[in-house]
């Protein structure tokens, strides 16, 4: 006779954010790897303010472990902390954006 118990292992952070420079009008990438599926509550944050799927912000999920975030034609008033959170779980990365200055 063989007894499986299956204990419900918490969600660990696999892979965290990254701290990430871009420039201006560029697309800013961050991705958060969880140990397992099917955490709840995923919400992103950049400098506190919630954010949500639109044209600018994309907001994606691979196989319930990778959450995936990209902020579109970014400004320099974008820079700030990116939050990810997932239940108790919670990674955070610095986005900063670098102007374009003329050469001449």
């Amino acid at each position: 006779l063989l007894l499986l118990c299956h204990a419900e292992e918490a969600a660990v952070v696999v892979c965290g954010l990254r701290n990430t420079d871009v420039f201006v009008g560029e697309s800013a990438t961050f991705t958060c790897e969880l140990s397992h599926p099917g955490v709840k509550n995923v919400q992103w944050w950049l400098d506190g303010t919630p954010l949500h799927n639109n044209l600018v912000t994309e907001i994606s999920e691979q196989d319930g472990r990778i959450h995936t975030l990209t902020l579109n034609d970014v400004a320099c008033h974008d820079s700030g902390t990116v939050t990810f959170r997932a239940g108790s779980l919670i990674s955070s990365a610095k986005l900063l954006v670098k102007g374009i200055f003329p050469r001449e």
